[in-house]
């Protein structure tokens, strides 16, 4: 169940934050609901034992966000996931998505000087008023939608979790 829901939800987070930088919280509360109720499944320590680590995650990350780090959704986007994982899965879905952030955070860096000036003409497609807007934001050196790195981690961890 847990995979069913959140791997759809991570790819709407990561698209929303590509567009407007901001993760409803929404999804985030559907992700950890799911969660819980997948590791209820097997006992309710278990899903208690989750949501600790979760909390736990969720206030060290929140310490990166009053820094300027990660925003307040990535925060809690991620501590929803690890709602819906084992102590040592969510260690991996961390390690698999600051390897994403490093990947798209490289990739942006090269697109600033690859990507061409932004055309925003007014009435065009939304994808290219998106793709107009992002390549306006890696030309000035805006913030990374780190959501497309949380979805990348996640969504890579749970299709290697379903088939061990």
């Amino acid at each position: 169940m847990f995979l069913t829901v959140s791997i759809p939800l991570l790819c709407i987070a990561a698209a929303r934050d590509v567009a407007t930088r901001l993760i409803p919280d929404g999804i985030s509360i559907a992700i950890a609901v799911a969660g819980l109720v997948t590791r209820g499944v097997t006992g309710w320590s278990d899903a208690l034992i989750s949501l600790a680590v979760a909390a736990g995650l969720f206030f060290l990350l929140l310490l990166l966000a009053m820094r300027g780090a990660l925003g307040g959704g990535d925060v809690k986007l991620m501590a929803a996931m690890a709602t819906g994982l084992a102590p040592a899965d969510t260690w991996s879905f961390i390690v698999a998505t600051v390897m994403a952030g490093g990947i798209l955070a490289v990739a942006y860096l090269f697109a600033r000087h690859v990507v061409p000036e932004p055309n925003l003409a007014p009435g065009g497609a939304l994808l290219r008023r998106v793709l107009a807007v992002e390549s306006r934001r890696i030309r000035r050196r805006g913030p990374l939608p780190y959501a497309v790195a949380i979805a990348a981690g996640g969504v890579f961890l749970l299709f290697s979790l379903s088939r061990a």
